[in-house]
């Protein structure tokens, strides 16, 4: 199991690596790819919990978007 100081320690490694041959940082392959999909997931998680009252969520409105369908045909 890996701690923080060493993903961190692997991180710069990688970033000071990628930036000394010129490849991006960001990117597909990029050193700090992984960093920013967790930042962005999080705030858009956040986001979420923020946008739905828990008076929302006891009516059934949950953050998934899941609700139950009306098999009822439009005519």
């Amino acid at each position: 199991m890996t701690t923080n100081k060493e993903e961190y320690e692997a991180l710069k490694k990688k970033a000071l690596e990628q930036f000394r041959t010129g490849k991006p940082l960001l990117g597909k392959d990029g050193a700090f790819a992984p960093l920013l999909k967790q930042f962005l997931e999080s705030a858009l998680s956040a986001e979420m919990e923020e946008h739905l009252t828990e008076q929302e969520r006891d009516k059934g409105n949950h953050k998934n978007g899941s609700s139950k369908k009306n098999n009822k045909k439009l005519r």
